[in-house]
């Protein structure tokens, strides 16, 4: 309980200082707040943090896990560095992962290419003019093992940003651990597979929501006993933050999305404590060094609360909310490059302070092309600085107690708690996507933030001050048109080699299959390790399950 001494002598303070500071020197601003609309105050004192310590903060180790999932924060343990990375070839894709193998790098981020994303293989008509633009094509199990060859999948954490066909990705991934004589058990790793996002803010979907949630309820049952170190999903808010909402949208829509695939694993008849521990997180980190901080803790918090009090968790693995960070894509500009080193630095700085489990950190050059390998070194220099330089992994939840930190943490609790009753009221997150009010509610965001940077309210260096009228060029990663015949050619030879009868009958088999309710993951392993292709696989699931449209009324 604050004491009243306190209250008296901060209203004192008020009145008698503050008023008369205001008056000889005006604020910069009317109102400051946070991009969620948090109004922030000059000075905050406990009176403003009324904390009910064990219940909302805890201790790192233990419930509600506001302070962190681990006793040791990083003192025993750094975060996964992993630079999300991928372009062109399998072989060029994989001369660049030992590229950051050999600089420090201690995880895989695998970047696939938009063909690869929505399901087509690169020799198909819908690929055409995009076959290893914006990732690594990937089209058949001899990609994949080019992709990592010479790379020991035991010894290494490997992420892959996937979502429509991720269970057909993953197959790929675990036949190719076995060729190397590495059993799935031994596998570490994470796929996104969230499709939710998807309807909200990507778009590469394929499938419709019913069939999409079962292949994601199958990845959970399989990699429960098969792949046990696996992180079947990463429910993401990054791409929704990307797409324009603010960090309190951000922590409520990805929980929602959290909650509907829990419900959706209990439907299909799995237990809470046999699939929740494997599930994982992914966020944002934007500009806001502070908010960004106090979402992170906020998220944490909610979920551990989410978990035991209203799916009944036993497990406390089941209650800690696991999470990699990017550095916020949307907030490098084109303009003065060399500027989003600072950006990428404070955004790192606050997700390791935000206690995060892995970090990407985006290269200066990523508003202009692919990044160069110059870019990322600097990139992953910037979270080696952090961890060996600046002391702040030493402590864990070093911010913890700050006055604001607690503050806006709370708030941001609050305001999330609010937008999920809001969802829950619509039917729960898919319900709510599909009526458009999660995307109505991030495009009012966006569209308010791009006001305010109209406006000149919000500054952004370099963009709309600060600016130069001449830009000082960078040198980029160009992408050589000629990979796509090559990987077009890799194809049909792989179509005139391999058993073609043994696919046809495979193709029917999953056919069948997938018209009925069995667990497909073991049939798709069978699929790819026979040489079916990733597009022969998800036209035969299209022919099944149909195609997502979206109403276009939203």
């Amino acid at each position: 309980m604050v004491s009243t001494k306190l209250h008296d002598a901060k209203k004192r303070w008020q009145e008698n200082v503050l008023r008369r500071a205001q008056e000889k020197a005006p604020e910069r601003k009317s109102v400051f707040h946070t991009s969620s609309g948090i109004e922030l105050e000059p000075v905050y004192t406990p009176d403003d943090v009324p904390v009910d310590y064990e219940a909302e903060l805890g201790f790192p180790g233990e419930y509600p896990f506001t302070r962190g999932i681990h006793p040791l924060g990083y003192r025993s343990r750094l975060w996964t560095m992993r630079q999300y990375a991928g372009y062109a070839t399998a072989e060029e894709s994989n001369a660049r992962y030992r590229y950051l193998l050999e600089h420090g790098q201690t995880g895989l981020s695998v970047a696939f290419d938009l063909p690869t994303q929505i399901g087509y293989d690169a020799d198909d008509p819908m690929a055409l003019g995009e076959v290893g633009k914006v990732g690594v094509s990937i089209s058949s199990l001899a990609d994949m093992e080019r992709l990592f060859q010479g790379i020991p999948l035991d010894r290494v954490s490997t992420s892959m940003t996937i979502n429509a066909p991720a269970a057909i990705l993953l197959a790929m991934y675990i036949a190719a651990a076995k060729r190397q004589g590495v059993e799935p058990s031994k596998l570490r790793g994470t796929i996104q597979n969230d499709i939710l996002k998807e309807y909200i803010a990507r778009g590469t979907y394929i499938f419709p929501p019913k069939p999409s949630m079962r292949l994601i309820t199958d990845v959970f049952a399989y990699c429960k006993t098969e792949v046990p170190r696996w992180n079947t999903i990463s429910i993401s808010g990054y791409h929704i933050r990307e797409a324009g909402c603010t960090a309190v949208q951000e922590v409520a829509f990805t929980l929602a999305n959290g909650i509907a695939y829990v419900q959706a694993a209990l439907d299909a008849g799995l237990q809470v404590d046999e699939f929740a521990p494997q599930l994982s997180f992914f966020f944002n980190a934007h500009n806001q060094f502070l908010e960004e901080v106090a979402k992170f803790r906020a998220a944490r918090r909610l979920w551990a609360m989410i978990m035991r009090e209203r799916f009944g968790a036993q497990n406390p693995e089941s209650w800690r909310l696991r999470f990699h960070t990017q550095t916020g894509g949307s907030t490098l500009t084109a303009q003065q490059p060399m500027n989003n080193i600072a950006r990428v630095t404070i955004q790192a700085l606050a997700a390791v302070l935000g206690g995060t489990q892995s970090l990407h950190t985006n290269s200066m050059d990523e508003a202009l092309a692919l990044p160069t390998e110059a870019a990322v070194q600097v990139a992953l220099r910037t979270q080696q600085i952090i961890a060996y330089e600046s002391g702040v992994a030493d402590t864990v939840d070093p911010l913890g107690g700050s006055y604001l930190i607690e503050k806006l943490t709370a708030e941001i609790v609050e305001r999330a708690q609010a937008y999920i009753r809001r969802i829950d009221d619509f039917g729960g997150a898919l319900a709510a996507i599909e009526a458009g009010f999660i995307n109505r509610e991030i495009n009012d965001a966006a569209y308010e933030y791009q006001q305010a940077i109209e406006s000149g309210e919000q500054i952004i260096v370099g963009l709309n001050r600060f600016t130069n009228d001449e830009e000082t060029p960078i040198d980029l990663l160009r992408v050589d048109p000629a990979i796509e015949a090559a990987q077009r050619e890799r194809l049909a030879r792989l179509r005139e080699t391999r058993d073609n009868a043994k696919v046809a009958e495979l193709r029917a088999r999953l056919e069948t299959a997938a018209k009925g309710s069995e667990n497909l993951m073991p049939l798709f392993i069978t699929c790819v390790e026979n040489d079916v292709t990733l597009g022969e696989i998800c036209h035969t699931l299209r022919g099944v399950f149909g195609e997502y449209r979206p109403d276009a009324t939203i």
